[in-house]
């Protein structure tokens, strides 16, 4: 597999995939949303593959989300795979486990994907938020429904409404991250956790995944995303969305209208 922007490297059984836009802080545009959902695809299909490991490039960023000026630049006219932001929000047939390992800010789309992972690992630097507020959009790409189902409806609520930004410790109190570890130790506490997988059943772990991702859709976990689409198509058509694109590209204060 070859990409341009992530890598991949493969040790025994398990796929390592580190987003890798560094410049941008790991945000991602169309060309890498459908790179990572080539990539899944890829990981899905390899029988000698049984786990994956995802994290950023360089030590400030997981991922800060969605590129904004790069979407602003393209007028949206490109479309992110049908499996969703990062190729994982609206993923439901990927059988096998991934773990989020965490290494600095995951805002945004960055969040929702580690939170579409099965497991996140933080570095006590890793920075958490869903900002979308603070610029005229929504977490709907999932942020909504994972952050609630993990954390639940209220202290979700806060968050999703104010767009504030938590700390790793604050995120594991919460109960939207499994461990928090020295920002050294990361990536070695990732492969620990990818072997200890790997020591068990892989078909058995698979098993478990389906049954996972069949309770999550039957708790209508992909209908109310769509909705969430549905949503921000409406969402769109304001004035306040679009100032919150411009502002951030211009480096400015938003003037919201609410309209």
């Amino acid at each position: 597999m070859s990409f341009e922007f992530i890598s991949v490297e493969t040790v025994d059984h398990i796929l390592i995939v580190t987003m890798n836009r560094p410049d941008v802080h790991n945000a991602v545009h169309a060309d890498m949303h459908n790179e990572m959902a080539k990539c899944w695809d890829d990981f899905a299909g390899d029988a000698n593959l049984w786990v994956a490991i995802l994290t950023g490039a360089g030590q400030r960023a997981f991922s800060a989300g969605n590129d904004l000026k790069a979407a602003a630049g393209s007028g949206g006219k490109k479309a992110i795979p049908s499996s969703g932001f990062a190729g994982l929000t609206s993923r439901w047939d990927l059988d096998k486990p991934i773990i989020a390992a965490v290494n600095g800010f995951a805002l945004g789309g960055g969040f929702e994907t580690a939170l579409s992972c099965d497991i996140i690992l933080a570095s006590s630097a890793a920075k958490f938020a869903l900002p979308e507020v603070k610029v005229g959009f929504f977490a709907a790409a999932s942020g909504v429904q994972r952050l609630t189902r993990l954390i639940g409806p209220l202290a979700a609520r806060d968050l999703l409404f104010s767009g504030r930004i938590i700390d790793a410790h604050e995120a594991h109190a919460l109960g939207c991250v499994n461990e928090v570890c020295d920002p050294k130790d990361l990536m070695k506490r990732a492969m620990e956790k990818a072997e200890q997988y790997c020591s068990v059943s892989p078909s058995s772990v698979r098993a478990t995944k389906r049954v996972l991702n069949d309770l999550m859709r039957r708790e209508g976990m992909q209908a109310s995303i769509d909705f969430s689409l549905d949503v921000m198509a409406e969402l769109k058509t304001t004035a306040d969305f679009r100032e919150g694109v411009n502002a951030f590209v211009e480096k400015r204060p938003p003037r919201w209208v609410n309209g």
